[in-house]
């Protein structure tokens, strides 16, 4: 192939149907491609190389199976789910050399439609933060910028996607780690309703019910068709979807009528919002309007202050069980001196909170969700920035010394009083950079950033669209609508 970087997943997929290319023909050019750009970008933790190979090549029962994306290469993630017979880290050295012996569910299914796992990606440790840097790991770069943050937690899937490498990648969002990296790369990210996705059988829920797993990727086509592989419940889930009324790939290029849609350029969990991002928003809410909708200016009234505290209780939580999931996963004993200083001191947070300060976590999130849901008895979507600054550089959110030192200190004497004061300094400004993303984790209603606006030095900066819960159908018919009319998978990066 000669274009293999210029089409999407659906595209190859009708290819390899029609007989224009083989499944390891483009198996083949997705491993020239990482090959080409890893060494700048730092995006790939394992290689599936020989895997990947093998099963493009074996015809029969035990080959590809013949579903829709049959013979497409996929990254996938070094979290949000197990893949049988590969390492499975989380960028953690508690779980170096550590083997899942069984897919999750929605591992299983991205299998199921064909798609061929070539490589898995880098991420943040336990992917709590919005960048992708850890201890473990070095820093996964921007293709756009390779000095430059490419988000998190999904930072090695969007630097691959990103770079053109593979068409599409894995990932997962417990407070925007599919949009604020689809964001800072170019690309598109939805996070899906509460309960679309299953996350077992190795969980029923993530973080309290934040998480959704997912794809990026370059087109709404794209995402629409790898929704439609993941969604529906699995027996044994603590909560469903409402089912979509038709497959999603059908809402792309659908009509979409005249909408009501609020927008709003302020932060969410944050104090400022930089020009570029408001730009962003503005140029997107006319682009609307030149569609035919209804678009002013108006957002969901929420409680700042609980939000941001109940997120921060509610990931500390998270993280806590997380490591004990992990210790009777892998039967090994976890100590501070196996993870980084900020993780230890969330799972220092979960094992200090109470269940009352858990109970009031979820009160204050089921309160912004009343707020959302009020907001859309008259509004269809919001509009907003996906994040409030455009991608970050390398290194600019790493903890200062001195918080490093305190965090430390709090791993010799974890004295609840302190943990607490930190928790109280940590929401007055840690969502500063990436304030936008969380609140729809937390009211588990979907959200999609899509790819609308580059900064004069070329960095992407993405908007976000917010339907009510159950509403992708609406977010996926407004998105295709806005990439035709203003398309964005023309524009290639450095890397």
């Amino acid at each position: 192939m000669t274009d293999y970087t210029d089409v999407d997943a659906t595209e190859l997929a009708r290819r390899v149907r029609t007989g224009e290319v083989t499944p390891l023909e483009l198996v083949d050019a997705a491993i020239r491609e990482i090959e080409e750009v890893n060494p700048r970008l730092n995006a790939v933790v394992f290689k599936m190389y020989e895997q990947a190979r093998v099963l493009a090549a074996t015809e029969g029962s035990s080959g590809l199976p013949d579903g829709p994306f049959r013979g497409v290469p996929m990254a996938v993630k070094d979290f949000d789910g197990f893949v049988k017979g590969v390492p499975w880290t989380a960028s953690t050295r508690f779980l170096e050399g550590w083997v899942p012996d069984e897919d999750s569910e929605a591992i299983a299914r991205l299998r199921r439609s064909g798609a061929v796992f070539v490589a898995k990606t880098n991420l943040p440790e336990l992917a709590i933060v919005g960048t992708t840097e850890s201890q473990l790991r070095g820093p996964a770069r921007n293709p756009w910028s390779p000095d430059h943050s490419t988000g998190g937690s999904s930072g090695g899937s969007a630097a691959l996607v990103g770079s053109r490498a593979v068409p599409v990648a894995h990932g997962g969002d417990g407070g925007g780690s599919l949009r604020i990296p689809a964001s800072n790369c170019g690309l598109v990210g939805l996070k899906a309703t509460r309960g679309r996705v299953p996350l077992g059988p190795q969980q029923g829920e993530g973080w309290g019910g934040y998480v959704q797993w997912g794809v990026l990727s370059r087109t709404v086509r794209d995402t629409a068709g790898f929704l439609d592989v993941l969604a529906g419940p699995m027996p044994g889930d603590p909560y469903w979807a409402p089912p979509a009324k038709r497959p999603y790939v059908d809402e792309v290029g659908a009509p979409v009528g005249t909408l009501r849609i609020g927008f709003s350029t302020r932060s969410f969990y944050g104090n400022q919002t930089h020009p570029e991002c408001k730009k962003a928003v503005e140029n997107a809410a006319k682009l609307l309007i030149d569609l035919g909708h209804i678009v002013e200016e108006a957002a969901p009234v929420i409680d700042r202050e609980k939000g941001v505290r109940a997120y921060l209780t509610q990931v500390g939580i998270g993280v806590a069980s997380e490591i004990e999931d992990m210790a009777r996963w892998s039967g090994r004993t976890p100590s501070a001196s196996q993870f980084e200083p900020a993780t230890w001191f969330l799972r220092q947070v979960g094992m200090t909170m109470t269940g009352l300060d858990l109970q009031h976590a979820r009160d204050a999130v089921q309160e912004a969700g009343r707020a959302t849901a009020a907001f859309h008895k008259k509004y269809d979507l919001f509009l907003g920035s996906t994040l409030a600054f455009p991608p970050v550089r390398i290194g600019e959110l790493a903890l200062k010394p001195a918080e490093l030192a305190g965090l430390t200190a709090l791993r010799v004497l974890p004295v609840p009083a302190a943990i607490r004061a930190v928790l109280a300094q940590l929401a007055a400004n840690s969502l500063e950079r990436t304030p936008n993303t969380q609140l729809f984790n937390q009211t588990g209603q979907p959200a999609i950033s899509l790819p609308l606006h580059w900064t004069p030095d070329g960095l992407p900066v993405g908007v976000q669209l917010a339907a009510a819960m159950g509403g992708e159908d609406l977010l996926l018919r407004v998105a295709a609508q806005i990439e035709a009319a203003a398309p964005w998978i023309g524009r290639r990066p450095p890397v």
